[in-house]
């Protein structure tokens, strides 16, 4: 693609409090907001050092989240923050649409392995207007990254089983998606065998350090689990 793109990135974040309940077995309830944060700061620090985004929109009611997002440059969105990941996203693209952007990367903020890298690969391989571009979990049933250009041109649903409805609806508004494969942001960290799975990696990211903080790397603990 030619010309400068005007496409943001996208990242909803619950309130962090009440995050990744579906890690109980892994993380005790009074660690789970810490990690959630950690992640979000992985993805932040990415997100901010890619190629070819013209801004960073947080969709959050969480003031930790808030602050975090704010070093990292990003600006706020509120608008259904607190009505879950889709109506979150649906509401940024409104508004981002609304303004006349050029396009919108929806990512979660439980993808800590993701790099600038691929990031930036996935924004220089997206097609021309209307386009879109999509990165799956890595067992293809979710919906890592999502890049829709222009933001509204498809509606975006998210759940555990989202990938394969988002090629149909990508399809069903005449628009040929692109799948594009990517080892960082196909690891999201939402059960535990995602924790153990992340642990073994030892990877130089915010969300390992948190980890091996807090003991949750080691082998007893991975096979034992947490008690909240």
């Amino acid at each position: 693609m030619t010309g400068k793109p005007d496409i943001w990135a996208v990242i909803p974040v619950k309130e962090t409090a009440a995050a990744k309940g579906r890690l109980a077995d892994a993380v005790p309830r009074n660690l789970r907001a810490g990690l959630a944060l950690a992640m979000l700061e992985d993805v932040l620090a990415a997100v901010a050092q890619a190629r070819g985004l013209a801004g960073i929109a947080v969709v959050t009611l969480d003031p930790d989240a808030r602050a975090l997002a704010e070093r990292h440059g990003a600006r706020i969105l509120t608008d259904d923050a607190g009505g879950g990941h889709t109506a979150a996203v649906a509401a940024a693209a409104r508004t981002l649409a609304a303004e006349g952007r050029g396009g919108m990367l929806q990512m979660p903020g439980d993808i800590p392995l993701v790099g600038a890298g691929e990031i930036s690969l996935v924004l220089a391989l997206r097609r021309a207007s209307p386009s879109f571009t999509i990165v799956p979990s890595h067992d293809d049933f979710g919906s890592n990254a999502v890049l829709v250009c222009p933001p509204a041109a498809v509606p975006l649903t998210f759940g555990d089983d989202s990938f394969y409805p988002h090629l149909r609806a990508a399809q069903a508004r005449g628009i040929k998606p692109l799948i594009v494969r990517q080892h960082g942001i196909s690891l999201d960290i939402d059960r535990p065998e995602d924790i153990a799975a992340f642990a073994r990696l030892r990877s130089r990211t915010h969300a390992q350090a948190y980890l091996e903080r807090h003991g949750l790397t080691s082998k007893d603990h991975q096979q034992s689990g947490a008690v909240a």
